[in-house]
């Protein structure tokens, strides 16, 4: 009784504090369920999800070899576990709230949407078993997590490079495996593949650009804001296009990369000059009496910033950052202009097939529900790793 007063008091506090706020609240759940309610009509009674059926590997992997597709399913899982594992660490034990709202939302997608757009009986135990996996590794770890001894604890963060270039090697081959070209790799497989590549580079280069451009060195301060101010003016279509057709030309014909990790390092520079502002926005937040603290104690310059400046300067900077990676994977839909098959190319090349002529709707729907997902697990991510941030500042403070 006095939990549900509590909730009723809550929801009168924040929804309907004054006349207006109630007005507001009102006509917004109106239009909610108005359009929650023709979305669902629309979907159980008017749409055709055959073209999804038909169409759903091509769409997750392109042209990869369908007797290679194992690796795939292999890397998947050892990522849904990592992942598990990574979000109960950083939690804990606890269940909270928006904990429990993100199990509900994966036990929706990963159980309830495969069988509802009728994908085949392996294909969804598939992915019933990599929710599960994800579930029970969160749970895992945040009851037992806390036992490992603190080595291991400040090893496990090495586990995600090193699955990130085994990952690689089994995509693209290696190890023994068949070497699948890159020109094979289509549809959400190429699209993650190049965020992920960006991402993961242009983080480094972002941080180096920005101490360079905070460097009392002229030259290394000129050359540094010159790169960022080109790269933020310029269209990242028109670099796409160039780096396609003119690193062919500038580069000896054994050395020029493949198309797709020539449009990978191209997302990467793009990336690093946002990331670089977002990371001197840091360091400018920081106080000079940090640095002067630092030094005093006889740090030189690179303990200085490996212990003190970049750390707290990151942390300032993180959401910004992961905005931009969420940029940064939401502008890979761009590379179907430059002729890869990623997502949005495989949809459109989907959607040109006279046998699912009008069925564009159905297509982007999905291709939506993927990137929301895609974008949610970073910002979910970023907000779990802020909270762990602050949580060890407060533990360090006397």
């Amino acid at each position: 009784m006095n939990r549900a007063r509590a909730l009723t008091n809550r929801l009168r506090r924040e929804l309907f504090a004054t006349p207006l706020d109630g007005l507001i609240t009102v006509v917004l759940l109106i239009g909610l369920v108005s359009g929650l309610k023709a979305l669902l009509h629309w979907s159980l009674t008017q749409a055709d999800w055959a073209v999804i059926q038909a169409n759903s590997t091509l769409l997750a992997v392109g042209r990869y070899p369908l007797n290679q597709q194992w690796r795939l399913w292999l890397l998947t899982a050892l990522l849904s576990g990592a992942a598990g594992i990574s979000w109960g660490l950083l939690r804990g034990a606890g269940w909270p709230r928006s904990d429990r709202l993100a199990a509900a939302v994966l036990l929706v997608l990963g159980l309830v949407l495969p069988a509802g757009l009728g994908l085949a009986a392996p294909l969804q135990q598939r992915w019933w078993w990599l929710t599960a996996l994800l579930l029970v590794g969160r749970w895992a770890a945040g009851r037992w997590g806390c036992e490992l001894p603190p080595r291991w604890r400040r090893l496990l963060p090495l586990t995600w490079p090193v699955l990130y270039l085994s990952g690689l090697g089994l995509i693209g081959g290696g190890l023994g495996l068949m070497t699948v070209r890159p020109s094979q790799w289509g549809g959400l497989l190429l699209t993650l593949t190049e965020a992920s590549f960006a991402i993961v580079v242009c983080c480094p280069l972002g941080i180096a650009l920005a101490l360079g451009r905070c460097s009392e060195l002229p030259l290394l301060r000129w050359c540094s804001t010159l790169y960022i101010e080109f790269i933020r003016g310029a269209p990242l279509i028109t670099l796409l296009f160039l780096g396609q057709n003119i690193l062919g030309f500038l580069l000896p014909g054994g050395l020029a990369p493949d198309r797709v990790w020539r449009a990978a390092w191209i997302l990467t520079f793009f990336a690093a000059a946002y990331v670089a502002e977002a990371v001197r926005a840091g360091l400018a937040a920081l106080p000079r009496g940090q640095w002067e603290a630092a030094r005093s104690l006889g740090l030189n310059m690179v303990q200085t910033l490996q212990h003190v400046v970049l750390p707290q300067a990151l942390r300032a900077a993180l959401p910004a950052i992961v905005g931009q990676f969420i940029t940064l994977l939401q502008d890979t839909t761009l590379l179907s202009l430059i002729g890869l098959l990623d997502l949005l190319g495989v949809a459109r090349a989907v959607m040109a097939n006279p046998e699912f002529l009008g069925r564009n709707a159905e297509v982007y729907l999905v291709l939506a529900i993927l990137f929301w997902c895609c974008c949610a697990a970073l910002g979910v991510g970023s907000r779990s790793l802020e909270r762990h941030l602050n949580r060890q500042v407060l533990r360090s403070q006397p």
